[in-house]
C-alpha cells in the first residue's frame, strides 16, 4: 500500500477480519447503512435496505454441519449462524425449511427432513423453524422461510422415502430426471398440495417472508427429457406449445402462492431468487447482453421478468453469480438490466451475490481479490432500484475467506443495520 500508514479502510478490513476469525467473537463491528453509502446524496435517511444471507440445509450445505447431531448441538450451531449475520451487519436471513419435499418444522403434510437426524421422518426433538424465527427476531433479524416447491429427492429411489411420504402415496405425481425426483408442476393437484404444505409453515410461524429459489422446472440435463407428456395431453390443450404450457404452470404457482401468503399472513413478503439471466439478447431483444448457456424463460420455464413487471412479487433476488467483466455474463451488464426491469414496478430488487466464490482457487482471477464483492455493491449504489444484496451462503459468511465479507462490511455497512422491509 502507498506510504507507511495504513488507510482507514484497510485498518477496518483488518479489524473485521480479526473479529470474524476470533473464537467466540460476538461484538458487532461498525456498519454503515447501505442507504447512506456512496450514491446516496448527502447520506440522508432512506428506507432500510436488505442485507441478507442464505442459510441452506439441502445436503447439509450450511446447516446442520452434518446429520445426526444432538438437538442442543444443532440449536447452538443455528444460533451461531444468526450471530454471524449480526456480526457482519446483516439484517435478513433466508432459511431453507423445505429442501426436498420435507420439513424443518412439525408438518402434518410432509416428513421431518433427513438432513436433521440422518433418517427422513425422524423427529429431531426440537423445532428448527420455530427456534430460528424467535432467535432471529431477538437479534433484530428478519427471517424469510425458504422453500423449494418441486424437488422431492436428490436420488431416484422412491423406496428410500419414508413410508407415508406423499411421493410414495401418489407415485403419479413424481418424475425422475437427472438423477433426482421431482413433483410434476403440470398437475393441478401437485400445485395445490405443495402450496398447502408450504403455507402450513407460514400459518404457524410469524415469518417475515416466503422465499423460492431458482428451481422450478429442473435445470436441463443433456440427453434427457422431463417426462410430462401425459400431463400436457391432459391439461395443456389450449397452449400452442409445451413450453408455453410449462411457463403457465409456473406462473400459476407464483400468483397463487403470492395470494396465499397475503391471505395467511398479511404483511409477510413473497419473493424469488432466480438464475440471473432471463434471456440473452440474441434470443430476445428485451434480454440482457449475455451469452449464458441457461435462460430461465426457456430452460426453467420461469418468466421472471414478467413476474416483476406484473407486480406478482414483493421482491426478486436475481443470482448475479459472475464477476465484473465476465465474458459470457458480466455482472456490470446484468446489474443495470435488472435495474431497468424493476424500474417503475412494485417489486423491490435485491442482488444475489456469490460470496462462495471469493477466495476459491478454482474460480477466475477476479474472485481472488478481496474487494470483488465490495466493487459489486459500489456499482449497485448508482442504481436506485437496487434495494439490497443477499450473500450465498451462511458458511461462507462465517468463513470470510480472503476477508471478502469483512471488506463488504467495512466498505458498505458502517452503520448499524436497520430492520429490513
Amino acid at each position: 500500500m502507498p506510504g507507511s500508514r495504513m488507510s482507514r479502510r484497510a485498518f477496518a478490513v483488518a479489524a473485521l477480519s480479526a473479529l470474524a476469525m476470533a473464537p467466540g467473537a460476538s461484538a458487532a463491528p461498525g456498519r454503515r447503512d447501505a442507504g447512506a453509502s456512496a450514491g446516496a446524496p448527502g447520506g440522508g435517511a432512506q428506507p432500510p435496505r436488505v442485507r441478507g444471507m442464505w442459510l441452506a440445509t439441502v445436503a447439509n450445505r450450511d446447516w446442520p454441519s452434518r446429520p445426526g447431531l444432538s438437538a442442543d448441538e444443532q440449536r447452538r450451531d443455528l444460533i451461531a449462524h444468526l450471530d454471524t449475520a449480526v456480526r457482519y451487519g446483516l439484517n435478513t436471513v433466508f432459511f431453507q425449511v423445505r429442501p426436498t419435499a420435507d420439513a424443518l418444522w412439525p408438518s402434518p403434510y410432509e416428513p421431518w427432513s433427513e438432513y436433521l437426524t440422518g433418517v427422513q421422518g425422524r423427529d429431531p426433538g426440537w423445532d428448527p423453524l420455530g427456534t430460528a424465527v424467535a432467535e432471529a427476531h431477538a437479534r433484530g433479524l428478519r427471517l424469510h422461510a425458504w422453500f423449494n416447491p418441486y424437488r422431492v429427492a436428490v436420488h431416484t429411489d422412491r423406496a428410500k422415502l419414508t413410508a407415508g411420504h406423499p411421493a410414495r402415496r401418489h407415485p403419479q405425481w413424481v418424475v425422475p430426471y437427472g438423477g433426482k425426483l421431482y413433483y410434476n408442476p403440470g398437475l393441478p393437484e401437485v400445485r395445490a398440495f405443495v402450496q398447502t404444505a408450504m403455507l402450513d409453515a407460514v400459518r404457524r410461524y410469524p415469518v417475515d417472508g416466503v422465499h423460492f429459489d431458482d428451481y422450478f422446472y429442473p435445470y436441463p440435463v443433456a440427453g434427457q427429457s422431463f417426462a410430462d407428456d401425459a400431463a400436457y395431453r391432459a391439461h395443456g390443450g389450449r397452449f400452442k406449445s409445451k413450453a408455453a404450457w410449462r411457463r403457465d404452470n409456473i406462473d400459476k404457482l407464483v400468483r397463487e402462492t403470492a395470494a396465499g401468503v397475503r391471505r395467511v399472513r398479511p404483511g409477510a413478503r413473497f419473493g424469488v431468487s432466480p438464475f440471473g439471466v432471463w434471456r440473452n439478447a440474441a434470443t430476445d431483444r428485451r434480454g440482457s447482453a449475455t451469452r449464458a448457456g441457461v435462460q430461465t424463460y426457456d430452460d426453467l420455464h420461469a418468466d421472471t421478468r414478467k413476474w416483476v413487471r406484473e407486480g406478482w412479487l414483493d421482491y426478486i433476488v436475481p443470482q448475479l453469480y459472475w464477476h465484473i467483466g465476465q465474458e459470457a455474463a458480466d455482472y456490470a451488464k446484468l446489474l443495470p438490466w435488472w435495474a431497468k426491469v424493476a424500474e417503475g414496478s412494485r417489486t423491490e430488487l435485491y442482488i444475489g451475490e456469490a460470496l462462495y466464490k471469493a477466495g476459491d482457487p478454482a474460480q477466475a482471477k477476479p474472485w481472488q481479490r478481496a474487494d470483488e464483492l465490495s466493487r459489486h455493491l459500489s456499482l449497485a449504489a448508482a442504481h436506485p432500484q437496487v434495494r439490497g444484496h443477499v450473500f450465498f451462503g451462511a458458511r461462507d459468511v462465517r468463513a470470510n475467506r480472503i476477508g471478502a465479507m469483512a471488506r463488504v462490511a467495512a466498505d458498505h455497512y458502517g452503520r448499524p443495520a436497520r430492520t429490513a422491509p
